[in-house]
């Protein structure tokens, strides 16, 4: 069905998959040495909050060991978790300080 598709071309296929599933794509869109098309405001702004999230989550992974967590049962993976966020949220407030 999709094998047409260039997956080149701006991720089309990511595109049309998640038109048909009616959600709204927020993918930036590569210009590739071309003109960029610009989203429209209202989906600009959702992409900031998601590209947001997705940076913390990736801090949060990288850096405050939320990759390997060696603990078992729900209460202590949540609160090592807890604790990596408190180390991030300190060091993007020392961050905003200096």
């Amino acid at each position: 069905m999709y094998n047409s598709i260039d997956l080149d071309d701006d991720a089309e296929l990511i595109y049309a998959v998640s038109r048909e599933l009616g959600h709204v794509p927020l993918i930036e869109k590569d210009p590739r040495g071309r003109e960029g098309v610009p989203m429209a405001p209202h989906e600009a702004l959702r992409y900031n909050e998601r590209t947001a999230s997705e940076r913390f989550n990736s801090r949060l992974k990288e850096e405050f060991g939320a990759k390997n967590v060696r603990v078992r049962g729900y209460e202590k993976v949540k609160l090592h978790l807890m604790f990596g966020v408190i180390a991030l949220f300190a060091d993007q407030l020392i961050k905003l300080i200096e």
